[in-house]
């Protein structure tokens, strides 16, 4: 690269010298060359060469710039069309409601005036109460029908239930061994924490079944929420739960968003003694790690703030048939949980550094290998791996190898499973839930301890279903007999049964998309995780 004092020297021609041939110098500052020797007269043919190389050279430059310019335009042009586009097919959906549009002020914020778990409670009082006034009551009749979750006395009425399990729960016990506190998942509500809560409960811990802010009322509720709300819910229910068993163990039972929270108030615990130490975590498809897409999503929701266009701050307009989970699902819900994993990120970097993870609490965790939602293996690469031994184990259910599904899997968790358990630096147990045989729906736990080569398989005296191919990341939580969720053995439901739900006519026709109809909802493994979470919890 020529430096500011550089004087570059050409061999050309002048055109206002016909015929002669120069040697030609460009000054330091400037950009013109002028000629300081003349090389004698060229001949005519040598002056037309250079005279048409130097009009070539002109016209490459052009065209190549034209050409340049023509393809940013054109890139500009083609996402300016695929914006339009976009936003157009996003405004055909169907109209906003009004539990898409409603705004309940009664909801908890990290920057509240609520101090309390009790205040807590008191305010949730009123958010329900705002909810009656501001959700059910605006619900025209034209639009009140049997699978509608705000119409009263629908069949997917939550009132339907002896107990609405939208809203916070507690399970009191005299003298209890430990207490535990239940988080659920994003759009979902404590109702997927009921099952194991109970059983919990029967064994003598207290219960608290925490319904995170934004949750378990409208749908509108997760366009505001800020994933710092959640987070501060969780620090006041911890120090309930300290405050009333004191000098007790005080666990975390976490599904999905719940686990990501779960884990985050563990980390926060280890830099700050202020707040109750956890004895262990139990958790189900946390939320570790997911698609930057979520975050990518957040310039939709911007760009319909900036056209006034309110649907598309929705990843989803649904109807709302299911009385413990929404149906649509906001772009800020997909961003708040992205930015909880990215902060679980940073966190462990940080804690890392400080060699503080040593001190993080024991861990047992249950995750399918297929997940649409969150995954396996960032769950290992993005947690496990950067925790040093502790009693941390991670059990993972398979695909079901007797139906011999690979060929048709978008992705086959098999060759990711082998680098598991060939692994002989982890320092956490692993468990695979599989077929004791490929020829064999009976399934077994092989479980390698940590830094051990030993393999070892021990039946569990349970199968996999008839047309059931793996689990899904809604599934875990759910016994097969669930009255709402679970499968053909399911218990008598005080209103609609979702998880066998099967509706069959003309593709394209349903709001609901068949995948949705077809995901399990139930765990056939469940009695393994109550078991276990028992055996953790003792």
């Amino acid at each position: 690269m020529p430096g500011d004092d550089t004087v570059i020297m050409t061999i050309g021609f002048d055109g206002r010298k016909s015929g002669r041939g120069a040697l030609m110098s460009t000054l330091p500052g400037e950009t013109d060359a002028r000629p300081v020797a003349w090389c004698g007269e060229l001949d005519s043919i040598t002056l037309r060469r250079m005279k048409l190389l130097h009009l070539a050279k002109r016209a490459a430059v052009g065209t190549g710039r034209r050409v340049l310019h023509a393809l940013i335009f054109g890139i500009l042009g083609g996402v300016l069309v695929a914006i339009i586009g976009g936003v157009v097919i996003l405004e055909q959906r169907p109209d906003l409601e009004v539990w898409h549009t409603a705004r309940l002020d009664e909801e908890f914020e990290a920057d509240s005036d609520v101090r309390s778990f009790e205040d807590y409670l008191a305010l949730e009082e009123r958010l329900f109460a705002q909810l009656e006034e501001r959700v059910y009551s605006k619900v025209r009749l034209s639009e009140r029908h049997q699978l509608d979750r705000f119409t009263h006395g629908s069949r997917s009425d939550p009132g339907r239930w002896p107990v609405n399990w939208n809203r916070t729960f507690e399970l009191q016990v005299e003298d209890p061994r430990a207490a535990v506190l239940m988080l659920h998942g994003m759009s979902d509500s404590p109702y997927s924490m009921r099952s194991l809560g109970e059983l919990l409960h029967a064994q003598g811990h207290r219960v608290v079944g925490l319904r995170v802010p934004g949750h378990g009322t409208a749908p509108s509720g997760l366009v505001r929420v800020e994933w710092e709300d959640m987070a501060a819910a969780v620090e006041l229910a911890m120090e309930y739960l300290h405050e009333q068993v004191p000098g007790k163990p005080l666990y975390i039972v976490g599904y999905s968003n719940g686990g990501a929270l779960a884990v985050h108030y563990a980390l926060q615990a280890l830099e700050h003694d202020s707040l109750p130490p956890v004895a262990g975590l139990v958790l189900m498809s946390p939320e570790i790690g997911i698609t930057k897409l979520a975050a990518l999503a957040a310039w939709q929701e911007r760009l319909g703030h900036l056209l006034g266009l309110s649907k598309l701050s929705w990843n989803s307009i649904l109807p709302e048939y299911d009385p413990f989970k929404y149906g649509s699902f906001a772009l800020n819900a997909g961003k708040q949980a992205y930015l909880i994993t990215q902060e679980i990120q940073s966190r462990i970097a940080r804690l890392g550094d400080q060699r503080l993870l040593d001190r993080f609490p024991p861990m047992l965790a249950f995750q399918s290998v297929v997940d649409a939602t969150v995954t396996a293996p960032v769950l290992v690469d993005g947690l496990f791996r950067h925790l040093p031994q502790g009693d941390h184990e991670l059990v993972l259910f398979d695909i079901n190898r007797f139906v011999r599904i690979e060929s048709i899997l978008n992705t086959n968790p098999g060759s990711w499973l082998d680098g598991v358990f060939n692994d002989q630096e982890l320092a956490f147990d692993v468990v695979l839930i599989t077929n004791e045989s490929p020829d064999s729906e009976q399934v077994v736990a092989r479980h390698q301890a940590a830094g051990d080569r030993e393999i070892t398989d021990v039946p569990l005296g349970l199968a996999w279903p008839e047309e059931v191919y793996s689990l899904s990341h809604v599934a875990l939580p759910f016994p097969p007999d669930d009255p709402l969720y679970g499968g053909p053995d399911a218990g008598e439901s005080p209103g609609v049964k979702l998880g066998n739900l099967a509706l069959r006519g003309e593709r394209g026709e349903l709001r609901i998309a068949a995948a949705d109809l077809l995901r399990l909802r139930w765990n056939p493994f469940h009695a393994y995780i109550e078991q276990r979470t028992l055996e953790f919890v003792r």
